[in-house]
């Protein structure tokens, strides 16, 4: 199963990029890694507010300001691994700001999971733009 997103930011790709890889602007918008994402390391990302490890995987593209490639696992997932792949387009204005989450668990009895990752992506994203638009974010 894969989902895919795309949302239009009003930032150029730098300020993007660093939302997408520097600890502190993760956690505005998403979960909070101690390093930042850099490829060829491992990496786990922790709630913010709880300081539980919610996601881990290993970065295996980071090219920036164009596209971030990392494997994904979470608990419910149970040992599965997927694979998120972020791009970076430039368009008039601003960043076209494209997800592809891949090689998730696929059949009637995964969908659920599908269906809550789903949401958490628009609900992270929605976030995303929120702290990216606002001035005193950044």
């Amino acid at each position: 199963m894969t989902l895919r997103k795309s949302i239009y930011l009003q930032a150029n790709k730098e300020e993007v990029w660093a939302f997408l890889t520097d600890p502190e602007k993760l956690a505005l918008w998403f979960h909070k890694p101690k390093a930042p994402l850099a490829a060829g390391n491992d990496y786990a990302m922790y709630g913010t507010d709880s300081g539980n490890k919610l996601m881990w995987g290993q970065i295996i593209d980071a090219t920036p300001h164009d596209r971030l490639s990392y494997t994904f696992t979470i608990a419910p997932m149970d040992g599965a691994v997927s694979t998120v792949t972020w791009t970076l387009d430039e368009v008039p204005g601003g960043t076209r700001l494209s997800l592809v989450h891949e090689g998730l668990p696929e059949g009637e009895a995964a969908f659920g999971l599908t269906l809550a990752l789903d949401k958490g992506w628009d609900d992270h994203l929605g976030r995303m733009r929120a702290a990216l638009h606002d001035v005193d974010a950044k």
